[in-house]
């Protein structure tokens, strides 16, 4: 029985660290883009209180809705091109004060 378990267990250590490596391999989907960007677009101090939309196809980003500076605007453009993924952003985003 001790047996079993030592081999159980040496199989577990061995695989798990394989599985992870091959969800690692997986090919990012827009949706996941789309969800990697929101992400670091609401954990910025600068751009995390805005309305930005995030729109992803093939890869090619697109922000549109409002921000209050320059700064803001161009903050969030470079953000969204981090994101491990992202081919493109197209920055619609309009300055306002509203």
């Amino acid at each position: 029985m001790p047996r079993i378990l030592a081999v159980a267990l040496l199989f577990t250590l061995v695989l798990t660290p394989l599985a992870a490596e091959k969800q690692k391999q997986l090919p990012l989907t827009d949706d996941i883009i789309t969800d990697n960007v929101r992400v670091k677009l609401a954990n910025d101090s600068d751009v995390g209180g805005m309305k930005i939309d995030v729109d992803v196809k093939g890869g090619s980003v697109t922000l549109t809705g409002k921000v209050r500076t320059e700064k803001q605007r161009s903050k969030a453009e470079k953000l969204a091109k981090k994101v491990k993924g992202v081919t493109a952003v197209t920055n619609k985003l309009i300055i306002s004060q509203d």
